[in-house]
């Protein structure tokens, strides 16, 4: 079979470092996929903190990067020594603190920490806008309430993608959706609002420290622009085979919210995504600055600095991961072998089978806290009443329904209170691999269309290409959302199932049970330990 021509410069290289899942993806010219490579992971809960070691990063990393080159030598008899471009991506908010010398101060506190509460509304009230549990400074200035001795000597505060491309390129750098998460940007001139920067220094100043928080951050870019370069240590830190050069061009690296605005075609006002993996996220591009600010949504930014209100939910599919698990391990023992992924479809299937009240079922995916709701910690439920019908069905668009539901309370927000319009949101990650069925609940849930594109599965390490892509073959002055439009999504096929009368109705029921069940959980979270 004669192998495909490739010209490696012409390439673009995106990789994301997820909650589950480390994946690599190569696309070439007309923004396709060419190869990828992906490594499973999972957070650890060690001493009261959610958390990833450092050293798992670098194995996942190379890992995922191995297996992408092997599939170009594989299609192209080629080996990977260089590409056009390069962008890093990776879960957003947390805190990874540095000294002067490059050490880690303290453990990496993934977004799923929820133990910043006192901080987060100390700052919430000060600036006036609201401050998440999960964004770095709230982890910081938590550290500091709690007087942790690392505090004093932080050098340099960053997340995960940036803690990434700092190692592979030397430069401090965030892209502006990235840097978003970690503290409050001015939309005029996408950079740290300088006005609440000065707020913090005023309310810290008492704790005597020598460092400000300006300098510890990173630098701000937005997307398009250049963000260094591989250097000889980052291309043996990514390629273990020696064959990557050094000198390839960086952008900004960007968050998992910015990947999946790029991977969906949703920068510009007035559009959305909605992100749906292990925590599930909406994103709304504003046209104006909400009337109000709210502790349910977190003002962020696109990859090219315009506000978007962001309704983040901690939780979504680790608990139906978790039932598939177990379901999966009683066919293990009845002596059938099943692949997981096979597995959640044929159950996804099954929900669509349920009855209109899912037999009076309810349950609470909560494995770790959810802001949304004001829990601090997760107490996952089920609960069926003695005449309810438990059945396969019922008791998966139950799992699904829950799944589904803090997202629509935090939606009702923004659509209810600040009267925004929506024509559709686009969908991606893992939740809508099984066609239609997590579509078409997910539109009565919100009572929106919901649109898929073919290139949905992708997901944001292709989206975090397109940036990569982005940054080195734009027209001059050319905008993201110009060349995303004409360049990237000229002929993207997009599936869009509008929400259904009974299935709005029969969401709207469940909710009223699941609002009433979370009394339930907030007792459960006391009680249990």
């Amino acid at each position: 079979m004669e192998q495909k021509k490739l010209t490696l410069k012409r390439t673009a290289l995106g990789i994301e470092l997820g909650s589950t899942r480390i994946k690599a993806v190569l696309i070439g010219p007309d923004h396709t996929r060419i190869a990828s490579g992906s490594y499973k992971w999972e957070n650890r809960f060690k001493n009261g903190v959610w958390t990833y070691l450092l050293e798992d990063v670098w194995q996942g990393l190379q890992s995922a990067y191995l297996e992408l080159i092997q599939e170009v030598k594989e299609k192209y008899g080629v080996e990977l020594s260089e590409v056009g471009s390069i962008g890093i991506s990776g879960m957003m908010h947390g805190y990874l603190p540095f000294d002067s010398a490059g050490r880690q101060l303290a453990p990496f506190r993934t977004w799923r920490n929820t133990s910043t509460k006192q901080a987060a509304e100390t700052l919430t009230s000060r600036f006036q806008f609201n401050v998440p549990l999960r964004w770095s400074v709230a982890h910081l200035y938590q550290a500091m309430l709690n007087k942790e001795d690392h505090v004093k000597d932080i050098a340099f505060l960053t997340t995960l993608a940036g803690y990434v491309h700092w190692k592979l390129t030397g430069k401090k750098v965030l892209g502006v959706g990235e840097a978003s998460g970690m503290f409050p940007i001015d939309p005029e001139l996408a950079a740290y609002d300088s006005r609440m920067l000065g707020q913090f220094d005023d309310l810290v100043a008492p704790f005597g420290y020598k460092w400000s928080l300006k300098n510890m951050l990173p630098n701000v870019q937005t997307a398009g622009s250049e963000a260094g370069v591989l250097t000889e240590e980052g291309a043996a830190l990514l390629d273990t085979t020696g064959a990557l050069q050094a000198g390839i061009l960086f952008c900004p690296p960007e968050g998992d919210a910015g990947t999946g605005m790029a991977a969906t075609n949703s920068v510009t006002e007035r559009t959305g995504n909605v992100s749906a993996g292990t925590s599930i996220f909406a994103m709304i591009v504003l046209e104006k600055a909400l009337s109000n600010y709210y502790p349910e949504i977190d003002i962020v930014t696109t990859p090219t600095g315009k506000p978007v209100a962001m309704v983040h939910c901690n939780n979504f599919t680790s608990d139906i991961n978790a039932w598939t698990g177990l379901f999966a391990e009683l066919m293990t023992a009845y002596g059938v072998n099943v692949d997981t992924e096979e597995l959640l479809t044929v159950l996804f299937q099954q929900a669509m089978k349920a009855d209109p009240d899912v037999g009076g079922m309810v349950s609470c995916n909560y494995d770790s806290g959810e802001p949304i709701t004001g829990l601090e910690e997760g107490r996952p439920l089920f609960s069926r009443m003695p005449n309810s019908k438990l059945s396969l069905p019922n008791f998966m668009r139950t799992q699904i329904y829950s799944a589904l539901a803090t997202l629509k309370i935090g939606m009702d927000i923004l659509t209810k209170h600040e009267k925004i319009q929506l024509d559709s949101i686009l969908g991606h990650g893992g939740y809508f691999k099984t066609e239609h069925v997590g579509q078409q609940l997910m539109a009565d849930s919100l009572g929106v269309p919901v649109s898929v594109m073919k290139t949905a599965g992708e997901g944001g390490p292709w989206g975090m290409a397109l940036l990569a892509a982005y940054s080195v073959n734009k027209q001059e002055k050319q905008s993201l959302e110009d060349y995303l439009s004409k360049e990237a999504f000229s002929s993207e096929e997009v599936k869009t199932i509008d929400p259904s009368r009974e299935g709005m109705g029969n969401f709207a029921k469940y909710l009223v049970r699941y609002k009433e069940m979370l009394k339930v959980e907030r007792k459960a979270v006391d009680r249990l330990k």
